[in-house]
C-alpha cells in the first residue's frame, strides 16, 4: 500500500451540492431555504436557544446546585489522625489541639469523629462529634467521648 493510492471506500464521500445554479441542479430559485423568512434571508439567523421571544428552555427550568455556607465552619477526622494527635496531646484531643496540629482549618467551628481506621490506644475526646461505630471504636480500645 502507498500513500498515493489511498481513497475513501465508494460511497463514503458525496459530491459539493452546488446551490443557486438554476433549476436543473436541484437547489435552484430559493436554494433549499425554503420561502422568505428570518431563515431565508442572508445572515439572518438568531442566537443558540432563542425561542422566537418565548422565554427560553433555560431560563424555565429550575436552577440547581447549590454550596452550602455552614459547610465552610464543618470538618472530619478519621480515628487513625485522631491517634497521631493524641499521641502528641498526652491522649486528650479537642478542636484547639486539632487547629494547633494543622488537622482541620482555622475557620472550622465543629468537626466530626468517623470511623476510618483503627485507634492506636485510649483516646479522650473533648467537645468534637462522634459517630456510632467511631464511638464504639474508641471506647473499644480504652478511650471516653466527652
Amino acid at each position: 500500500m502507498k500513500l498515493n493510492s489511498i481513497k475513501p471506500a465508494t460511497g463514503a464521500k458525496r459530491p459539493k451540492l452546488r446551490v443557486g445554479r438554476g433549476a436543473s441542479a436541484g437547489q435552484g430559485k430559493t436554494c433549499g431555504r425554503g420561502v422568505k423568512g428570518q431563515r431565508a434571508r442572508k445572515g439572518g439567523y438568531h442566537k443558540v436557544g432563542f425561542e422566537g421571544g418565548q422565554m427560553p428552555l433555560q431560563r424555565r427550568l429550575p436552577k440547581m446546585g447549590f454550596r452550602s455556607a455552614i459547610k465552610r465552619t464543618r470538618g472530619e477526622i478519621t480515628l487513625e489522625t485522631l491517634t497521631k494527635i493524641a499521641a502528641t496531646n498526652g491522649g486528650a484531643v479537642d478542636l484547639a489541639a486539632l487547629k494547633a496540629a494543622s488537622a482541620v482549618p482555622a475557620g472550622i467551628e465543629k468537626v466530626k469523629v468517623i470511623l476510618s481506621g483503627e485507634v492506636g490506644g485510649a483516646v479522650t475526646v473533648r467537645g468534637l462529634a462522634v459517630t456510632k461505630g467511631a464511638r464504639t471504636a474508641i471506647e473499644a480500645a480504652g478511650g471516653k467521648v466527652e
